[in-house]
C-alpha cells in the first residue's frame, strides 16, 4: 500500500476542509437558491419576477469583477481574517436582504453578500490545497470543491423546499444565519495555514494571452449561461407541471443536483479515459438537446423529472473536461487560469438572467429554447478552440 493510500487525514484538517466547504456552499446556495424564491420574492417586494432576476446578476457580476480585485488588494491580509472576514460579509449582506421592506435594500443586500463572495471564494479555493501534504491537494480540493456541488444538489433545492413552509424570509434567513456561525467557525479554528505567494499582477492577466485559454474560457461563460438562463427561471418553465408548487419545484431541482453529482463523477473517468475534448463536446452537445426536450414536455411533471436528471448530468459533465484542458495548457500556472475560470463562470451567471427575462417574455416555453441557443453557441467556441489547439501541438 502507498503513502498515498494510507494516509489517514486528522480530525483537525478535516474539520478545516470541512469548513471552507461549508464557506462556499452558503456563496453556491446564496447565488443559487434565488431561482426558487423568486416568485415569492417578487410578490412580497411588489416588482416583476425579471427584476429580482437581475439581483442574480447583480450578485454574480460583483463576484465576478471583485474576486481579481480581492486576490490582489488583500494578498497582505492573513488568509484566516480574508476567510472569517468574507462569509461575515455574506451574512450581513443576507440579514439586510431579508429585512428588506423594498426592492433598494434587497438589492443592496445582495450586493454586499456579492462583495463577501468576492472575497471568500478565491481565498477558500487557494487555501484548500494548502491543508493537506502535497501527494493529497487533489483530495482537498475535491472536498472543498463539494462546497459548490452541494450548494446546487442540496442548498437550493432545500432552500426551496423551506421557503414554501416558511416563506423565503426564513429560508435566506437560515442562510445568513448558517454564514455568521461560520465566520466564528472559521475565525476560531481555521489556524496555521501558508499566506499565498505574491504574484505580479502581469502574470495574473499573462494567461489572457493565450487564444487558447480565452476561448476556454468564453465557451465557459456560455455553459453558464445557458444553464442559468434556465435555472434562474425554473419556477416560470415549469408552471404548468408543477402548479407553482414549491415542494414539487424542490424536487425538481434536488433530481438535477443529484443528476449533476452523478454526471460530475462519471466526466472525471470518461476524461481520463477519452480526453477532455471528446467529453465536453458530447456534454455540450447533450445539454442542447435536453434543453430542446424540456421545452416540449414542460407541462407533464412526469416527464420533467427524468429532463431534469439528464440535463444535470449533461450540465454538470460539461465543467470537468474544460477545468482538465484549461490546467493541462499551463500546469505551472493552473492556479492563476483556474481563477480567471472562476470569473468567466459568474460572467455566465451575470449574463444569464437578462437573456432568460427577454426569452420569458415570449412564453415560458421559450425560456429552454434560449438556453439550448446558449450551449450551441458554447458547443461551436469549443471547437473553434479544439481546432487552435490541434494547430498549436502540430509539428512544424
Amino acid at each position: 500500500m502507498t503513502e498515498v493510500e494510507r494516509y489517514d487525514m486528522p480530525r483537525r484538517l478535516r474539520i478545516q476542509l470541512g469548513l471552507l466547504a461549508a464557506c462556499l456552499f452558503v456563496v453556491g446556495t446564496n447565488g443559487f437558491v434565488i431561482a426558487g424564491l423568486l416568485p415569492e420574492v417578487a410578490r412580497d417586494l411588489r416588482v416583476r419576477p425579471e427584476t429580482i432576476g437581475a439581483t442574480i446578476s447583480a450578485y454574480a457580476v460583483v463576484v465576478a469583477v471583485a474576486s481579481p480585485a480581492a486576490s490582489i488588494l488583500l494578498v497582505r491580509a492573513p488568509r484566516v481574517v480574508v476567510l472569517a472576514g468574507g462569509v461575515l460579509v455574506v451574512g450581513l449582506g443576507t440579514v439586510l436582504a431579508v429585512t428588506a421592506a423594498g426592492f433598494p435594500q434587497f438589492l443592496i443586500g445582495r450586493i454586499v453578500a456579492g462583495l463577501g463572495g468576492a472575497a471568500l471564494v478565491p481565498a477558500a479555493t487557494a487555501a484548500a490545497p494548502t491543508v493537506l501534504p502535497t501527494a493529497h491537494r487533489g483530495r482537498a480540493l475535491a472536498i472543498a470543491g463539494l462546497g459548490f456541488t452541494l450548494a446546487v444538489a442540496v442548498g437550493s433545492p432545500l432552500g426551496t423546499a423551506l421557503a414554501s413552509f416558511g416563506g423565503w424570509r426564513l429560508s435566506l434567513g437560515a442562510l445568513a444565519v448558517l454564514a455568521l456561525v461560520l465566520a466564528a467557525a472559521v475565525a476560531l479554528v481555521v489556524r496555521g495555514l501558508p499566506e499565498p505567494a505574491r504574484i505580479p499582477l502581469a502574470a495574473r492577466f499573462a494567461p489572457l494571452a493565450d487564444p487558447r485559454i480565452v476561448l476556454l474560457l468564453l465557451s465557459m461563460v456560455l455553459a453558464t449561461a445557458s444553464f442559468n438562463i434556465v435555472y434562474i427561471y425554473s419556477a416560470e418553465v415549469t408552471r404548468a407541471a408543477t402548479g407553482g408548487d414549491g415542494v414539487r419545484l424542490a424536487v425538481l431541482l434536488l433530481v438535477y443536483g443529484a443528476a449533476g453529482v452523478v454526471g460530475t463523477t462519471l466526466a472525471g473517468r470518461l476524461t481520463d479515459r477519452r480526453g477532455s475534448a471528446v467529453v465536453a463536446v458530447g456534454a455540450f452537445a447533450a445539454q442542447t438537446v435536453v434543453l430542446v426536450l424540456l421545452a416540449l414536455v414542460d407541462a407533464s411533471y412526469l416527464l420533467d423529472l427524468p429532463v431534469f436528471a439528464l440535463w444535470g448530468i449533461a450540465a454538470f459533465a460539461i465543467v470537468v473536461p474544460v477545468q482538465h484542458r484549461l490546467v493541462g495548457i499551463d500546469p505551472a500556472a493552473a492556479g492563476i487560469v483556474l481563477s480567471w475560470y472562476s470569473t468567466a463562470m459568474y460572467v455566465g451567471i451575470g449574463l444569464a438572467p437578462a437573456v432568460g427575462a427577454a426569452a420569458l417574455g415570449a412564453g415560458a416555453v421559450a425560456v429552454p429554447i434560449a438556453g439550448a441557443v446558449a450551449s450551441v453557441a458554447g458547443l461551436g467556441v469549443h471547437l473553434i478552440g479544439i481546432r487552435v489547439r490541434d494547430a498549436a501541438v502540430a509539428p512544424a
